[in-house]
């Protein structure tokens, strides 16, 4: 009896410890992107890309059919580097949000997205590099299941959250490739949503969740032709109590420039998480749009 009151004294513990880890974890990300010291501006290295795409159809009197429809997206891709040897510092924050709206039926959120990533390595003089990074993936805004009745509201703003703080090994040696592997803490919190972190098999309801395991993460920004790029990155993430199911995130994006302010996005995203859903997740479209790059 005593061993069992220990035992859930000491998770309860634990869950406490990695919520104030996480949220340290969280305002540290963001003061990397917030506070630059001036001493260093010459050494960091900043980039920004917004883009903005619109599509619309318009009718009046058209006898052959068809109904107004309009469409839009935002893009913000904004990334702070430094390469100090042996220190090498990578930044970045990604996100988009688009809506839809046909006839008269209300809009409809089409992409939404958001990515924060943090990572630190030191070049040892090795084939590979020791690096610990932080990442960041949840929802810019309220997710809506459109395929059932009421479009009920299935996800918000960190409901679900996911972070990963990763410790392992990177190889940089090729410029348009980079891939890491590595040991990985990953947490899942919600608030509404709790099918994403409630595990079924306890009575109690979880609303945090914690995993470790390995990840792998490969980067690829390749230059297809003079004015088309590919950037990809894959992402294998498996838990050290079920090795034998790994979670899979597949994001490319090409980007074909027409003229400095006018480009086309083909995203592709293919998604298997086994806690989300048992089948294989994929988004793609296809986007005309003015993007501009800042910094």
């Amino acid at each position: 009896m005593h061993k069992k009151i220990i035992v859930i004294f000491g998770k309860d513990i634990l869950k406490a410890t990695m919520k104030k880890i996480v949220v340290l974890l969280f305002l540290i990300s963001s003061l990397v992107f917030a506070q630059i010291p001036d001493s260093l501006k010459g050494k960091w290295i900043p980039t920004l890309t917004t883009g903005l795409g619109i599509s619309q159809v318009a009718f009046s009197n058209w006898v052959k059919g068809g109904e107004n429809s309009i469409a839009w997206s935002l893009i913000g891709d904004f990334s702070i580097n430094r390469d100090d040897k042996p220190w090498i510092f990578k930044n970045q924050i990604k996100a988009q949000y688009g809506r839809a709206k046909i006839g008269d039926a209300t809009y409809r959120t089409t992409v939404n997205d958001l990515y924060i990533e943090n990572l630190a390595s030191y070049d040892l003089g090795w084939a590979v590099s020791p690096f610990a990074s932080n990442a960041i993936r949840t929802q810019v805004s309220k997710g809506y299941d459109y395929k059932t009745a009421g479009s009920p509201n299935i996800s918000d703003f960190f409901d679900p959250g996911y972070i990963t703080q990763t410790i392992g090994f990177t190889y940089d040696k090729y410029a348009n490739i980079i891939t890491r592997f590595g040991i990985a803490f990953q947490e899942v919190i919600t608030n509404k949503f709790i099918q994403y972190s409630d595990k079924k098999e306890t009575p109690e309801i979880e609303k945090f969740k914690f995993e470790t395991g390995i990840e792998s993460v490969t980067d690829i920004d390749f230059t297809l032709d003079t004015n088309l790029k590919w950037k990809s990155k894959f992402r294998l993430f498996s838990r050290f109590e079920s090795l034998d199911v790994w979670d899979v995130l597949w994001d490319n994006t090409i980007t074909g420039k027409i003229n400095t302010w006018l480009s086309v996005n083909f995203p592709y995203i293919l998604l298997y998480e086994k806690a989300q859903s048992p089948k294989t997740q994929m988004k793609e479209g296809l986007q005309v749009g003015i993007t501009y790059q800042l910094l």
